[in-house]
């Protein structure tokens, strides 16, 4: 089974509100960790977890609402503008 087909499966058992609600908590959970790290409280460790926790999230929720193109395009758009700005 690839990660889309568990993506799917966990929004169809779970459903849309509750795995929106989780998103939004992993989300804290990785603002946490990092202004943990800031203050050098936590490792690198923990921080990639919970990275990779929110990256699964955003995955389900690109993947249930078919944004991946969107998503993409705008990502592409803002790397740009990031890339112009280095170059000053």
């Amino acid at each position: 089974m690839n990660n889309c087909e568990v993506y799917k499966l966990a929004m169809e058992k779970y459903g849309e509100s509750h795995q929106m609600t989780v998103a939004v908590e992993e989300l804290s959970e990785l603002q946490k960790e990092v202004c943990k790290y800031q203050r050098g409280e936590n490792s690198k460790q923990e921080m990639a977890e919970e990275i990779a926790d929110v990256e699964i999230m955003l995955e389900q929720m690109k993947q249930h609402f078919g944004f991946g193109s969107l998503v993409e395009l705008y990502k592409q758009g803002k790397v740009n503008r990031l890339k112009e700005r280095m170059e000053l």
